[in-house]
């Protein structure tokens, strides 16, 4: 039962997942690397570096459901905590992950706070708990 529970997370995140894997291949094809952590896709550098610095708050990664994007292999490792928490946040909220997530940082944005470390997915991948 279990490992049905976790096809079907897979399932949820995967339109997500999908668009991480294409940015992880072309990453791949401009010199790149993956590996697979737990039941996740890493990848980092080449178009994946490329890719990240061009994204607002310039991040060290990004999860898209299953799939984390990284500038490094250490910047993998130093996120990786936080971007577990954004993988089991995906296999919860599936395709309306990112539609959740825009709406909370445009409501906060609004309200006068800051977009990305008041919005609720942030602060539960931070430990923020209060």
């Amino acid at each position: 039962m279990r490992i049905v529970l976790t096809l079907l997370t897979i399932v949820w995140a995967s339109p997500w997942s999908l668009l991480g894997i294409i940015v992880g291949l072309l990453g791949l094809l401009s010199g790149g690397r993956a590996r697979r952590v737990g039941m996740a896709l890493e990848f980092h550098g080449g178009a994946v570096t490329w890719f990240l610095r061009h994204c607002p708050n310039n991040p060290m990664a990004m999860t898209m459901g299953h799939t984390i994007l990284g500038l490094t292999d250490a910047a993998l490792d130093i996120t990786r905590d936080h971007e577990w928490v954004h993988v089991r946040q995906y296999a919860r909220w599936g395709p309306f992950f990112i539609p959740a997530y825009l709406y909370f940082s445009t409501v906060l944005w609004f309200q006068g706070k800051d977009p990305y470390r008041d919005n609720p997915f942030e602060r539960e991948a931070y430990g923020d708990t209060d």
